[in-house]
């Protein structure tokens, strides 16, 4: 069963309560999406850090429930 972009969004939003996300259904098919994720926590980390701080938000379901994730994380300007 697909993942839903609000799931997405939550989980994410659990993990880093002070994130600004957006979701957008690439395919419109619930299995490949494009997240931006922008966080103050993220200040001081590399992209590569940053991602993988995202992906540990999403509890396992990358590569499995949910196909695939493009992703863009940043800081607050």
């Amino acid at each position: 069963m697909p993942m839903e972009a609000r799931e997405i969004e939550s989980m994410i939003k659990e993990a880093i309560p002070d994130a600004q996300v957006t979701i957008q259904d690439l395919a419109g098919d619930g299995n490949h999406y494009s997240a931006t994720v922008i966080s103050e926590s993220f200040r001081g980390k590399s992209r590569v850090q940053q991602h993988q701080i995202v992906y540990q938000s999403l509890k396992g379901q990358m590569g499995g429930v949910l196909h695939a994730l493009a992703l863009q994380t940043g800081v607050p300007e």
